[in-house]
């Protein structure tokens, strides 16, 4: 089978596309032909080696997949034929995949192999950062930071899904656009949002502020918070520096810095993912979750797909489709 592998850390266009042999099944996994893979930002980051989790080369690339059962435990709920999406810590950029069967999970009919691909990694991570790490109650006010991108798209949605007032914080007419189409109430620009989330609160700050940029913005990000309870969640670093947080400001102001390390549990406990889909998935029949494909590619241009979301330029999610 074909299969996109990083060789060496050289980046996202040192990536090839090759043939390898197909996965052999475990006794508890769920064997799936691969329709479409989601591409992340953490997939940028496994090309430098720069992930948390560092796999040695040659490894295939990707983390989430939307396909067809050809296996699956007797055990399982799952049949040959049905349309499932699955996360995987590698290995989601192939034409088959073996996945834990408690890391498969139902496609809902209301959406195409595409937007399952979008499903995995950005919407559980999105849904884990508001409710287990955030704590969001309805009415609250939610900003968030790459409103555009995978990540951020998603937070939009669930965030308004869930009855909160959303400012998205974009860079472009392009993405602001598209955050509003998302759900946001509000949308700022990156260059000057901290005064005009000070506007359009009248200065009380924001409760939850979804951050999975980081960089130079973040202490302007710790000033938007509302004192008393406003709390910032620490989703991942696509500006590529780690910032620094000055606890003083933290006691001054009774607010929170809290860490999002949603892959954790959802790899090692099951039940997690499970428990989040049981919430996503009436949303999506609702409606009120729909994930945004920004742009599609064959699995022979990942690479391509990697510099769209390297540099940033991505309106939704990137797909690779096979």
């Amino acid at each position: 089978m074909r299969a996109v592998q990083v060789l060496g850390f050289d980046g996202p266009a040192a990536v090839r596309c090759r043939e390898v042999a197909e996965p052999v099944a475990g006794p508890r996994d769920v064997v799936i032909e691969v329709r479409a893979a989601g591409v992340a930002f953490p997939d940028v980051l496994h090309t430098r080696g720069l992930y948390q989790n560092r796999f040695e080369p040659p490894f295939t690339l990707g983390g989430e997949v939307a396909g067809i059962v050809r296996s699956a435990p007797a055990s399982s709920a799952l049949e040959p034929g049905d349309r499932v999406v699955a996360l995987m810590q590698f290995g989601a950029f192939a034409e088959v995949v073996a996945v834990p069967v408690h890391l498969v999970l139902p496609l809902p009919d209301e959406l195409g192999f595409a937007e399952g691909a979008c499903l995995p990694v950005n919407y559980l991570t999105a849904h884990f950062t508001l409710h287990e790490r955030g704590g969001l109650r309805p009415g609250e006010t939610v900003l968030v930071h790459g409103a555009s991108g995978g990540v951020g798209s998603a937070t939009v949605q669930l965030a308004a899904a869930h009855g909160a007032r959303v400012i998205a914080v974009t860079s472009t007419p392009e993405k602001a656009e598209l955050a509003r189409r998302l759900g946001a109430d509000e949308v700022v620009d990156a260059a000057d949002f901290r005064s005009r989330v000070a506007e359009l609160t009248d200065g009380r700050g924001v409760e939850v502020l979804v951050d999975p940029v980081g960089g130079d913005r973040f202490t302007d990000s710790l000033r938007c918070l509302r004192p008393r309870g406003g709390r910032l969640l620490v989703v991942g670093f696509t500006a590529g520096e780690i910032p620094m947080v000055k606890v003083n400001r933290l006691l001054l102001t009774n607010t929170d810095v809290r860490g999002v390390g949603w892959g954790g549990p959802a790899f090692t406990e099951p039940g997690v993912v499970t428990g989040q889909w049981s919430d996503i998935v009436p949303r999506i029949r609702q409606g009120s979750v729909a994930p945004v494909v920004g742009a599609t590619f064959p699995l022979d241009r990942v690479a391509e797909a990697l510099a769209v979301v390297d540099e940033r330029r991505a309106l939704g999610k990137v797909v690779v489709q096979l």
